[in-house]
């Protein structure tokens, strides 16, 4: 039987297989990859394969200024044991003579490249920090099709904050029903100007205070703001559009609006219902498809949280920038325009959209709501004030809309968001 430490980097090593080869979310494969590992190795599992893609770039371009000549394509497991075993000498707190001989283990006896494998994780041990000192890190962790897209539109000194913010996990923010400031201490955390709850992060959020309770859950600070929006919601009807996993759902239903969660997976819905089942909160859930959908009555409000490309939660989810690409923004922003169009059609005059995603991409966020200003006359923008954002005005673009990024506020998702009425019966 294997030591529980080759368990823990042999499942590190078939996890960034899933990811990096066959484009699979880490999220989706930890389950079946780490299914019969103890907590601990799971743990420790996930926190390799997550550290090794989170400085993917920087990995990579090591492993090629240390290879006198390039792996053979064939060869990836050898790749995927190189990157599991700097990430561990460079970004964890390991001791380098056990990430060394454990991952060294893991390559099989007879291969060819064990001694390569050995001599390249001895010289990181010895190196590693002086060779680092020679990159610029930012740049070479960032893949070309953001940091281009990122450079255009932010410029460059915003673009390497925004790099370098993706370098730290992010810590654990929640969003809770009431009293802010008990339950701040209750569950060891701080308040934040925006309201939202932080804390160090946990490996089981179980562990936490009267978590059966449902007083919290998880939600990052930029993804509690769109709901924020739209003010004073009791007693009105709210349609959640793309509702799940249902984070603002909950914000919302918390405030006292009547809310209708829709979505076209029966599966997140599901989720999200067993979520609202722990939070104690009544709404009520619909399959359906955002675009097509006809509400039985006009809505007061509705939150679009958009499907998007996600690149503002590279923090939390770093393969987001090796699974995701141009051309599936491109493909996104023709849904977003549908989905807005759609949700436009289901308010009256005076109804309220609020739009959001959490992407850095502003093709998928300004240019959006631009082009929806251009082609439907009924709507027009609400601009959002400092005071709804905690005061922070860096979190206000110059066209009143909401535009987060990393490195605000100590950490927080790169979010859009747009507030909207309706003004006139629609498009003309």
């Amino acid at each position: 039987m294997n030591a529980p430490s080759s368990n823990s980097r042999n499942a590190a090593v078939r996890l960034l297989g899933r990811v990096l080869q066959k484009h699979q979310p880490l999220e989706e494969v930890l389950d079946p990859v780490l299914r019969g590992l103890s907590p601990r190795d799971r743990s420790l599992a996930r926190a390799i394969a997550s550290t090794s893609i989170r400085h993917l770039g920087i990995i990579d371009h090591l492993i090629g200024k240390m290879l006198d000549r390039p792996l053979p394509e064939k060869a990836q497991d050898i790749r995927h044991i190189l990157r599991i075993g700097i990430a561990q000498i460079l970004f964890m707190e390991i001791p380098s003579h056990a990430a060394v001989h454990d991952t060294v283990s893991l390559v099989p006896e007879r291969s060819k490249h064990k001694g390569l494998v050995n001599a390249l994780l001895r010289r990181t041990d010895r190196q590693g920090q002086k060779l680092l000192g020679q990159i610029d890190v930012s740049r070479t962790n960032t893949p070309d099709w953001l940091w281009s897209t990122w450079k255009e539109h932010y410029g460059e000194d915003i673009t390497r904050q925004i790099a370098s913010a993706h370098l730290t996990e992010a810590e654990l923010d929640l969003s809770v029903k009431s009293d802010p400031e008990k339950w701040a201490a209750e569950l060891n955390a701080t308040i934040l100007p925006t309201g939202t709850l932080r804390r160090p992060t946990i490996s089981s959020l179980k562990d936490l205070a009267d978590f059966d309770a449902g007083e919290w859950w998880v939600q990052d600070a930029a993804a509690a703001l769109p709901a924020r929006l739209l003010g004073d919601v009791s007693g009105k009807l709210v349609i959640d559009l793309c509702a799940a996993p249902g984070g603002k759902t909950a914000q919302l239903a918390a405030a006292g609006a009547n809310v209708i969660a829709l979505d076209r997976s029966k599966n997140r819905l599901n989720r999200l219902q067993e979520n609202m089942e722990r939070l104690k909160l009544a709404v009520t859930t619909i399959v359906g498809d955002a675009t097509t959908f006809v509400p039985e009555k006009t809505p007061d409000a509705i939150l679009l949280d958009a499907p998007c490309s996600s690149t503002g939660t590279l923090r939390r989810h770093p393969d987001v920038a090796y699974l995701k690409s141009q051309a599936d923004v491109d493909k996104l922003t023709e849904l977003q325009s549908r989905l807005l169009d759609a949700a436009a059609r289901m308010l009256e005059p005076h109804g309220q959209l609020v739009y959001s995603v959490c992407s850095l991409q502003p093709e998928e966020g300004e240019a959006r709501i631009a082009d929806l200003l251009k082609r439907d006359p009924s709507l027009e923008r609400e601009t959002i004030r400092p005071i709804e954002v905690g005061g922070l005005t860096e979190l206000i673009n110059p066209q009143g809309d909401i535009r987060t990024l990393p490195f605000h506020l100590g950490g927080m998702d790169g979010f859009y968001a747009a507030r909207l009425r309706k003004i006139s019966t629609g498009i003309t």
